[in-house]
């Protein structure tokens, strides 16, 4: 069973597409994998969270270039002012098995993203976990001990934003996209199928295990 870790933010638009990319062409494949989407929040690295304004720039400017809908409901006035509960939520969902764990950090991007909800709010999280048959999980604005662990690990690898996947060792961040600025410093995006297809044969390849 190859294993790929994802230490991401739940409010970072590339990985709502990178992510969801990645498990598409998993999912397409034929090889035995299992994914760990590790707390990695943007709002203890920067010491602040995201700011809605520069999030929905890049959401836009997402939604143009790569041709995706994955931001067609999103709502910058339903903003998380923290997203901890979120996290804790899908903490809980990875102690149910991988499976749950990886649809609940799936799930939670889609609320923000494609559903225009503030996922910081008890009453939206509760709703999902209901949903989604996670009981184990109690709303708080603490981090959870998993929660912590994750990002502890992070910073002992070094990783270097959202998304960062690692595989067999190695690292690529957003790999399934290539991302970079132009001449007026404005994002530039496009999909990155070769990038893609290196990643998946890099981490399913059992002879790196």
């Amino acid at each position: 069973m190859a294993l790929i870790e994802v230490f991401a933010d739940v409010t970072c638009p590339f990985t709502h597409v990178g992510l969801k990319r990645v498990v598409h062409r998993l999912a397409e494949s034929d090889q035995d994998v299992e994914v760990a989407v590790r707390a990695w929040p943007l709002e203890w690295v920067n010491g602040v969270p995201l700011e809605v304004d520069a999030v929905a720039v890049k959401a836009r400017v997402l939604a143009d270039q790569l041709g995706v809908n994955d931001f067609d409901g999103f709502d910058p006035t339903n903003w998380p002012t923290t997203t901890v509960p979120a996290l804790n939520l899908v903490a809980a969902a990875y102690e149910q098995g991988m499976v749950a764990g990886l649809s609940m950090s799936l799930k939670v991007r889609a609320a923000l993203f494609e559903n225009g909800l503030d996922i910081g709010q008890a009453e939206v999280l509760a709703e999902i976990a209901a949903e989604n048959g996670i009981d184990n999980w109690v709303y708080t604005t603490e981090r959870s001990a998993q929660v912590q662990l994750d990002y502890d690990e992070g910073r002992r690898r070094g990783v270097r934003g959202s998304p960062d996947f690692w595989a067999n060792g190695a690292e690529f961040f957003c790999p399934a996209l290539t991302l970079g600025h132009g001449d007026d410093g404005g994002l530039l995006s496009e999909f990155d199928p070769q990038g893609l297809e290196q990643f998946i044969e890099q981490a399913t390849d059992s002879r790196s295990n």
